[in-house]
């Protein structure tokens, strides 16, 4: 049993309506995992941990995008509806951070440690360890597991509440594996406790 203590936070990884099942992006059964990550929510808020919550928050011409070099369509533009936390998602009025990545036009950002405060934020608050749920796995949640194994955290991937795009057969086994190898730990909810 894994005990939640003042040196860790849960870090919600852009449950945005682009990426839900009727977005412009779909991450398949995206919208399944918002109860599951509600309870996580719940539990750090509840106890007084950071809850983090990462979005796309991208100009109209940025760089990910097809018509400006990259593998995607336009989603999660600023201020639109598909950048939006889905509505179902808990956000709590306070002991939350959002976390804006992809700001900038000439520069993409799949973790949520690239060009944002993140890592300043939970340095400033003495957290070691960290909790990865959202999606999608072979993309912004591998990413920022990475980048938190890299700054020096212990990174939990909380396997019940992670959904994959899979655009390559086999992506997500994949990004499973260069997490477990990089030395990341997968949990469920019932191997957490509060108190």
């Amino acid at each position: 049993m894994l005990k939640i203590t003042p040196l860790d936070a849960l870090i919600v990884v852009d449950m945005q309506n682009d990426f839900m099942p009727n977005g412009v992006l779909p991450v398949k059964d995206g919208d399944k995992i918002i109860p599951r990550l509600n309870d996580y929510i719940k539990m750090f808020f509840s106890n007084g941990n950071p809850v983090f919550f990462t979005r796309d928050w991208h100009p109209e011409n940025h760089i990910s995008f097809k018509g400006y070099g990259g593998i995607w369509p336009p989603h999660c533009v600023k201020e639109t509806e598909g950048a939006k936390f889905h509505k179902d998602l808990f956000i709590p009025l306070d002991n939350k951070f959002i976390i804006s990545k992809g700001t900038s036009e000439d520069f993409d950002a799949y973790s949520g440690f690239q060009g944002t405060l993140l890592d300043n934020l939970l340095k400033e608050r003495g957290i070691k360890r960290v909790f990865v749920g959202g999606v999608a796995t072979d993309y912004c949640v591998k990413n920022t597991v990475l980048g938190a194994l890299n700054l020096g955290y212990q990174a939990f991937v909380l396997e019940d509440g992670i959904k994959g795009v899979n655009l390559k057969e086999g992506d997500v086994e994949r990004a499973v594996d260069e997490m477990l190898s990089k030395g990341a730990t997968f949990i469920k909810i019932s191997d957490i406790k509060i108190k």
